[in-house]
């Protein structure tokens, strides 16, 4: 998979996790070139089932914004009791 590397996450904090590329803004809404973060697998899937690119472009586009996010804070409280290289399966929202 491209782009991975093992560190924290810098949503969950997770230590020791394999991590990907996440735009903030989503490229599709004209992120391509501007701030990313290094995400673990689980939240990285987690943020994309839960939201569209429109709303991750309009609301969620800082980590912060996505901590304080109340899907994303119970997933978080989750999977940070998980082991590092847990990737649970991630189901679409509706």
């Amino acid at each position: 998979m491209k782009g991975l590397n093992r560190g924290q996450c810098e949503l969950c904090l997770r230590e020791e996790v394999e991590r990907t590329v996440h735009h903030l803004i989503p490229r599709q809404k004209g992120g391509a070139h501007l701030e990313k973060a290094m995400l673990c697998i689980p939240c990285h899937k987690q943020i994309h089932a839960l939201y569209s690119n429109a709303e991750l472009a309009l609301r969620l586009s800082s980590i912060e914004q996505l901590q304080r996010d109340e899907a994303i804070r119970r997933f978080i409280k989750w999977i940070r009791k998980q082991p590092s290289q847990t990737i649970p399966k991630t189901r679409k929202s509706k």
